[in-house]
């Protein structure tokens, strides 16, 4: 496929065929991943049962604050490149390189993460299947060349789904969905009714020596990252079958319910067992030895399905979002033309394969070693978040303001827009300021600064063919029909190659 037969010489389109359930789910899916079934007894051993589930309601409400921001540009912005395309629409290019070479690492070792999430699962519950052949230690893991196996495989199926087009994966994606949701409302009903889970399991509130303030704000500060995959839905807008102004109700929904699964589990693993005591534990994975104890192979088959559909609904949704957002770097030529290609099905397959390939060098380091990367991953989508939040912010006009067009002046939304961006500044300072309860850690400010280099190196090396395109060239690369401004950005006209 050339692209689509009115698009201009060029500029390559992918076609629309995203209905309205796929896109939540692609949203959905992404958020939640292999964290909620994972995790919580790490987030109950951090801020305790009540200090986690009010952190991550905190965080999803401070997430749809952003989401106004992001149901703004999608709907004036309907392209492939989400933030990229609205840092370079309002900030020129240097800015919408750092936002997009930022979600490149994100989108990219989510992935991988979802990826090695599975090979743990099959650690737990069938340990021969992965156990064998062992290669190596790192971070003091011992890496398996069965893991490296079921790792590498689930990223090669996925990479091949996603490259078969938009509408198999949606579809999909929406089915995974649904039988995550019925099976993480099997397990919370489950462990909530059971004669041996007594509401005192859930005592006490926060862990002993730690302030509730602390607890709570701990959580909150994980917020990007524990609901990255909202902003998959610009990513995948060129594609939509439906009315862009859909999308902010789509992320609003996605977001909710990505909250309520993470609290469900969270509870689930609170109250099958006295929390305090598995914490002290330290058991490699308390959520399935509480279902284990409760309900024995049953339990584990049934967190098992909820795992597997959680883990390949991320794996899933960051494909379709890497794959847009490097197929968007490259229409623009920020990244060679090689990831502008649309395939026969309709599908940016050599981006696909291209994060495929980046991804399959994760399982070789094992899962120690990729968590530094991945805890520093919330800086870069929290950069674009708030890249989003300042680029709404100039889009919004005051309500009394005789400039742009009448549906875009809105004081409450411009105070939004200015409130997500102050919301990304707040993650920024919790995850970067000395001294924060959430700073990061030794090995991920290392793997941080390697990017950033790397990204510099890259930017340097580009310059000069990116400086051939005129301003002109590149609004249309990146917007196409969308490229006008709309009158609400204030006059200040079309951005620079700066």
């Amino acid at each position: 496929m050339t692209g689509s037969p009115e698009a201009p010489a060029g500029r390559q389109e992918l076609r629309k065929t995203l209905r309205p359930q796929w896109v939540w789910a692609v949203a959905l899916g992404s958020a939640i991943g292999w964290g909620a079934f994972v995790l919580p007894q790490d987030l109950l051993g951090q801020a305790g049962p009540l200090g986690a589930s009010l952190g991550l309601i905190i965080g999803g409400a401070l997430m749809c604050v952003i989401a106004v921001s992001y149901g703004l540009l999608i709907r004036h912005f309907p392209v492939s490149g989400g933030e990229y395309a609205y840092a370079y629409t309002f900030f020129g290019r240097t800015h919408a390189f750092i936002a997009g070479w930022a979600l490149v690492l994100g989108y990219v070792s989510i992935i991988a993460l979802n990826a090695s999430a599975l090979a743990l699962l099959f650690r737990r519950l069938l340990p021969a299947v992965v156990e064998w052949v062992p290669l190596w230690k790192v971070a003091g893991w011992q890496v398996y060349l069965g893991e490296v196996v079921v790792a590498s495989a689930a990223l090669l199926i996925f990479a091949f789904l996603n490259a078969r087009g938009g509408t198999l994966s949606g579809r999909v994606q929406y089915a995974f969905c649904l039988v995550m949701l019925a099976a993480v409302a099997c397990i919370l009903l489950s462990t909530w009714l059971h004669p041996d889970t007594p509401l005192s399991n859930l005592e006490p509130d926060f862990p002993n020596g730690v302030s509730p303030v602390s607890a709570v704000l701990v959580i909150v500060a994980i917020a990007p990252w524990a609901y990255v995959g909202f902003d998959n839905v610009p990513q995948a807008a060129e594609e939509f079958d439906f009315s862009p102004t859909k999308a902010f109700g789509l992320i609003v929904l996605a977001i909710v319910a990505a909250a309520g699964i993470y609290v469900a589990m969270l509870i689930a693993t609170a109250v099958a067992q006295p929390w305090p005591q598995m914490v002290a534990d330290a058991p490699a994975w308390g959520t399935a030895d509480g279902l284990e104890r409760l309900f024995g192979p049953i339990g584990l088959v049934l967190l098992a399905v909820a795992v597997v559909m959680g883990v390949s609904t991320g794996l899933n949704g960051f494909y379709v979002s890497a794959s847009r957002l490097l197929f968007a770097m490259g229409r623009a030529r920020v990244l060679p033309s090689f990831f502008a290609k649309i395939n026969d099905a309709g599908a940016p397959g050599r981006a696909v394969w291209f994060a495929a390939g980046l991804c399959l060098i994760a399982p070789l380091f094992g899962r120690e070693a990729l968590l530094w990367v991945v805890d520093m991953t919330s800086v870069g989508v929290t950069i674009a978040y708030t890249y989003t939040c300042l680029a709404a912010y100039k889009l919004w006009q005051w309500s009394g303001s005789d400039q742009g067009e009448p549906d875009l002046r809105s004081s409450g939304r411009k105070v939004l827009s200015g409130l997500g961006a102050l919301t990304g500044a707040l993650f920024l300072g919790l995850l970067l300021l000395p001294g924060s309860p959430a700073q990061l850690s030794t090995p991920s400010w290392i793997a941080l600064g390697v990017w950033v280099a790397l990204g510099i190196v890259f930017y340097t090396v580009r310059l000069r063919s990116s400086r051939q395109i005129t301003d002109e060239e590149m609004q249309h690369l990146v917007l196409g029909e969308h490229g006008r401004a709309p009158a609400g950005k204030g006059g200040s006209g079309h951005p620079s190659a700066g």
